[in-house]
């Protein structure tokens, strides 16, 4: 009957291999958190790469139509 009692050993090996699988189960779930974080990074910055371009493109609009605008054409100041 003393043989189906664990020793000491089989008890720590036991143990240690119940911790080790504790360990990679909560690494596993924060990699699987990490993983979402980076998607979600990703999205933002094509959502920002995208308004950036829009904002570049208004931008240059907005100087050709100030370079292009002929001084002669404009009304005179109100003090005139």
């Amino acid at each position: 009957m003393s043989d189906l009692l664990p020793t000491e050993r089989e008890q720590a090996l036991e143990a240690r291999l119940v911790e080790l699988e504790m360990r990679v189960s909560f690494q596993e779930h924060a990699l699987a958190e990490l993983s979402d974080a980076l998607a979600d990074a990703r999205m933002q910055g094509m959502r920002n790469a995208d308004v950036l371009g829009v904002l570049l493109e208004d931008l240059g609009k907005v100087r050709n139509a100030l370079n292009s605008s002929d001084p002669a054409s404009e009304p005179p100041p109100p003090h005139y």
